[in-house]
């Protein structure tokens, strides 16, 4: 595996040099400054390229731009309204540039209106360390009770509107409006947050746009790119919804096995691939992560590597960001399957037989609790949970140690 590391620009408080001190060799960034669905010009690219190439100093950095992470896909394209056709256009277009800029591998999500979500973006664990925690309490009190969408209490067993009505009652004004920061802030890295009246405008539109019908956007979308990226060299790769169910009633179209089988199968091309993110699939306990490596291993272009830990075995349910190796996820058995699949692109001759990952997310410990940075991505925190990575992947890839 080639280990890389989320990088947010100039603003991050993890800095390039920093970068270079903690073991990874490659970076995945975005261009978080750019609107979604306009184009990513040749000159903003060159611009992040030199960014990551460069200490502050001057001198190289030794770290490349490895994996796009994210090239966003707009609401319009989801919903295939107002400008959705120019918005694909555009695209394109940035695809282009990204692949005469050297890039080969492009990150994105298909999540409808909530990327990522996430109640409580500072929880506290047992030993003092802060991680994201989805509280699905928290958030039914939200889309009850805050958001007040018509018919929420439905979507909730009668334990959680019960609970959800008790944690309400007890909340003052900034912990209601801290809860709603939390769960619309958007994309990591991106400026694009949302108030409570653009949620509700997009949840009226998708009214009429069903789980088939999303599904049916989403090929059409990679009809239309997955030949240009063919032509380009790219390998595109879809990250999972986030958590892996449906939210505010909204369709959730990438969150179990089927769904990236189904994706996968529409659109039968080696550009048209995955990102196994092992925390976002490992929210639901039947998200088998080493059986899914092992059967769609050929399609995985880019890998999250991180691990949750569940307070239920209920497919929609509660959990918080755990460490590493300490969560619900196998993931000594996960990476054992990864490294087979790597050895088997290597027989076979491809390319692509490194895989890129990056150590996903990672609790605030030690001088990260006082820092403040992006939340699910302190410094200490990620690297501690890449060097507990590193250890097992180099075990299995030890070749007198025969493991695998």
């Amino acid at each position: 595996m080639r280990q890389t590391w989320r990088w947010f620009g100039p603003k991050d408080l993890t800095s390039i040099d920093d970068v270079t001190q903690v073991g990874a060799v490659g970076i995945v960034s975005a261009l978080h400054h750019v609107p979604n669905g306009a184009v990513w010009s040749p000159e903003d690219i060159a611009q992040r390229h030199r960014e990551i190439a460069t200490r502050k100093d001057g001198t190289p950095s030794g770290l490349t731009w490895d994996v796009v992470e994210s090239l966003p896909i707009s609401e319009d394209i989801k919903k295939q309204k107002n400008d959705w056709r120019e918005h694909i256009a555009n695209y394109k277009i940035s695809m282009k540039h990204l692949a005469e800029s050297g890039l080969e591998v492009i990150c994105y999500n298909f999540m409808p209106v909530l990327d990522w979500t996430r109640t409580d973006v500072r929880w506290t664990v047992a030993n003092g360390a802060s991680c994201m925690r989805f509280d699905i309490n928290d958030f039914a009190a939200f889309d009850i009770h805050i958001l007040a969408r018509d018919g929420a209490g439905a979507d909730y067993t009668n334990a959680i509107v019960d609970e959800a009505g008790r944690r309400f009652a007890e909340m003052g004004d900034e912990a209601k409006k801290q809860l709603s920061r939390n769960i619309t802030m958007g994309l990591p890295g991106s400026t694009e947050g949302m108030t409570l009246d653009d949620v509700r405008a997009h949840l009226a539109e998708y009214d009429r746009i069903s789980h088939d019908r999303l599904r049916a956007n989403f090929v059409d979308f990679l009809d239309e790119v997955v030949p240009v990226a063919e032509d380009l060299g790219l390998r595109l790769c879809c990250h999972p919804d986030d958590p892996p169910f449906s939210l505010l009633g909204l369709p959730r179209v990438m969150s179990t096995e089927a769904d990236y089988k189904y994706i996968l199968d529409a659109v039968d091309s080696p550009a048209n691939g995955m990102t196994l993110c092992s925390g976002s699939l490992g929210a639901r306990p039947d998200n088998d992560l080493p059986g899914m490596m092992e059967r769609l291993g050929d399609r995985v272009h880019f890998l999250h590597l991180r691990n949750v830990k569940r307070d239920t075995d209920d497919v929609v349910g509660s959990f918080y960001e755990a460490e590493h190796l300490g969560g619900d996820t196998d993931m000594v058995a996960l990476i054992a399957a990864i490294v087979r699949e790597e050895k088997k692109r290597k027989a076979a001759g491809r390319k692509d037989h490194v895989i890129p990952m990056r150590p996903d997310h990672g609790q605030d410990i030690l001088d990260d609790l006082g820092r403040r940075s992006q939340p699910g991505y302190p410094t200490i925190g990620r690297m501690k949970g890449l060097a507990e990575l590193r250890g097992v992947m180099a075990a299995f890839e030890h070749s007198e140690l025969g493991l695998l």
